[in-house]
């Protein structure tokens, strides 16, 4: 099972805090702050493992890349991916893709079976945890990325490197105890 979300980071989600004299303004300086990059991250419930892949937006043609890429990643394996209600979720793409997947099979045995987290409800995706970590440690490490290509290099070395755990997991396969 694999928890998924995307992130759309910003050349803005890179600054940092600075200190300065109380009642004075302090100007940082932004290249420019419309400079976006979109992420897709999944984390396996079990390994812990996360999958994170970037593509240029968050919308149907990416998200049917993306689970190419996830099918790849486990060859052979059935996928049930949980993730959010975002359109692109539901894009005529993804649909396709998922009648292609599983076609001929009964719901039992698809190989890729696609649930909602609950809706308007991101503090039940463990992956939302995720993205918040890879933000902080940008806005730690500010100084050093003086570039969005940097802020990128940054970000995605960080959460490719990262082992993560979350009480959360617990609340989609807790711990079986034998008697």
């Amino acid at each position: 099972m694999l928890l998924e979300d995307e992130c759309h980071l910003l050349w803005g989600d890179a600054c940092g805090m600075v200190w300065g004299k109380r009642n004075q303004p302090i100007e940082v300086f932004m290249t420019n702050e419309r400079e976006r990059q979109t992420y897709y991250g999944a984390v396996n419930l079990l390994t812990h493992d996360f999958h994170l892949k970037a593509f240029p937006a968050g919308k149907g043609e990416c998200t049917v890349a993306y689970l190419r890429w996830l099918r790849d990643c486990y060859p052979g394996q059935r996928i049930i991916l949980l993730w959010d209600g975002a359109s692109y979720h539901r894009d005529t793409q993804v649909r396709a893709l998922l009648t292609e997947v599983n076609a001929g099979l009964e719901e039992k045995d698809w190989p890729v079976i696609c649930l909602l987290f609950a809706p308007n409800a991101p503090d039940q995706n463990p992956v939302e945890d995720i993205w918040l970590q890879g933000k902080t440690f940008l806005r730690k490490h500010f100084a050093q990325n003086k570039t969005f290509a940097a802020v990128k290099d940054c970000f995605f070395h960080f959460l490719d490197q990262l082992r993560f755990d979350s009480a959360k997991f617990a609340w989609y396969c807790p711990d079986l105890q034998i008697v």
